[in-house]
């Protein structure tokens, strides 16, 4: 699949002030990952830490917070990951119930999957 970039905005809090961020659009990524600075600047604060595997296969541990994410409208309260990078992961995209449309080059809304069990 080929890779795209697009706006979201984020904030700390529901209802508190939300910035703009240009993110590459990255399903092979579970969470979103957006530069230290730019988290700290809005007030979201890490609650915990992980390790993390990266491209090259080596492991780091990195911090993780939680932010408001919100998408033409759309918001949702998401993991997000302290980094240096600006990468908008599958869970927020699944949290969201948004889609990437490679050929568009945008985000589709899609229904949300739920397997019930069997009787």
């Amino acid at each position: 699949m080929g890779t795209f970039r697009v706006e979201i905005e984020v904030g700390a809090s529901e209802h508190g002030r939300f910035e703009p961020v240009e993110v590459l659009v990255d399903t092979g990524a579970t969470y979103t990952v957006l530069p230290r600075a730019f988290l700290e600047g809005l007030g979201v604060v890490p609650h915990t830490r992980a390790p993390f595997v990266i491209a090259d296969r080596s492991e780091i541990e990195l911090e993780i917070g939680r932010a408001w994410i919100r998408i033409d409208g759309h918001q949702e309260y998401s993991l997000v990951v302290f980094g240096d990078a600006a990468l908008l992961g599958a869970f927020t995209l699944e949290a969201l119930r948004l889609a990437p449309d490679p050929v568009g080059r945008r985000l589709v809304p899609v229904p949300a999957l739920l397997m019930r069990i069997a009787a």
